[in-house]
């Protein structure tokens, strides 16, 4: 057992943010998007990794519990502004916006619920579970792009984007109304 080991984990995701960048703008297309999504989805194994390994050997601190969530949002904010960049739209980018807002808000919003002691009230609801699936499985279709057995993965990226833009918001108003419940 290696009790370090979640904790590099969850740093493993912060190293791979350049790694995504230079291979996205690096590579040629399609091979820039498809290591690009690779590269998008090992996080995505890390993440749930580091989390299954530290509850598993019961090796949960304070410091990986700040900054799991610290490192998912840097990638998925960086996988974004990739996808937005590369497909310059109205609709993938007010989804980008709304998801990267949200993810600012909520953020700010646990600082303050901690700040006046309310933090356990607003725990992760079954929505943002099912926004971070779609959100994940987006952005790897979207920076994939090419079609996979024949189905167009880029427009099914986009509409998934567009749905977990739709439960961001959701997601963002229920912290909202449980934390204005509980200050």
């Amino acid at each position: 057992m290696f009790p370090q080991l979640p904790t590099w984990l969850t740093w493993s995701r912060i190293v791979m943010i350049p790694l995504l960048v230079a291979a996205f703008y690096g590579l040629s297309m399609p091979l820039a998007g498809i290591v690009a999504a690779v590269i998008f989805a090992l996080a995505g194994a890390t993440d749930w990794l580091d989390g299954y390994l530290a509850r598993r050997w019961e090796v949960t601190s304070r410091f990986g519990a700040f900054l799991d969530p610290v490192a998912d949002k840097l990638i998925v904010a960086a996988a974004l502004v990739l996808v937005v960049d590369h497909n310059p739209g109205l609709g993938l980018a007010l989804a980008a916006i709304v998801i990267i807002g949200r993810e600012i808000a909520i953020s700010a919003l646990r600082e303050w619920m901690a700040e006046i002691g309310g933090s356990a009230k607003v725990a992760v609801s079954w929505v943002g579970k099912v926004k971070t699936t779609a959100q994940m499985v987006a952005i790897f279709l979207l920076l994939w792009a090419e079609p996979i057995a024949g189905l167009p993965t880029f427009r099914i990226g986009e509409w998934l984007l567009y749905l977990a833009a739709a439960l961001t918001l959701v997601s963002m108003i229920q912290y909202m109304l449980a934390a204005a419940n509980n200050r």
